[in-house]
């Protein structure tokens, strides 16, 4: 990623990280080495995706992925999952999400809701550091892409992470034509 001056492995930046995230890098278990999960120190202001391709360039665009929360209910019961999609399109959420979640209805989480679950940020939730047991449903789009730009949990700073490695965080399920 050469828009950013200084990529360092996330594993080297716990402080920077809010306390689900570093967990889970300290954690790390899947195929992909901890090690190539990286960290870039951003502008708070910029962690919003159109605005971070606006000031680093556009063509973060196409390589930067968004993570959505989503509440799924089917009677009386609300099931929350992730959702992450490439930067440039957005999550299925009426058609992919609901019938996968098999929900009567779905639509994205209020924000109160998704920042107490996750413990993370407006603006930073990555798929990193979820809840146990959440549904984590990746378009194969991302599950592709050798590199992508997320979340890092806060506004500050985003980490750079393989597709293959996102689509194996626990409880991930990758669906195509999920982002669209």
């Amino acid at each position: 990623m050469d828009a950013f001056d200084e990529v360092r492995p996330a594993v080297e930046c716990l402080g920077l990280l809010v306390p689900p995230v570093a967990a889970a890098v300290r954690g790390w278990g899947g195929s992909v080495p901890v090690t190539e999960l990286r960290y870039v120190d951003t502008d708070p202001e910029r962690a919003d995706t159109a605005v971070l391709a606006e000031s680093y360039g556009p063509w973060l665009l196409e390589q930067s992925a968004n993570c959505v929360v989503v509440a799924a209910r089917r009677g009386g019961t609300t099931t929350l999952a992730a959702c992450l999609v490439l930067g440039h399109t957005r999550a299925d959420v009426n058609g992919v999400v609901r019938r996968h979640l098999g929900a009567r209805k779905a639509s994205f989480a209020p924000m109160d809701t998704a920042l107490a679950a996750t413990g993370m940020e407006y603006g930073g939730i990555t798929p990193i550091g979820l809840p146990a047991g959440w549904p984590v449903l990746v378009d194969a789009a991302v599950a592709d892409s050798p590199h992508l730009i997320v979340g890092s949990g806060s506004r500050r700073g985003k980490l750079i992470v393989p597709g293959k490695a996102l689509a194996e965080l626990p409880g991930a399920v990758v669906l195509p034509g999920l982002g669209s």
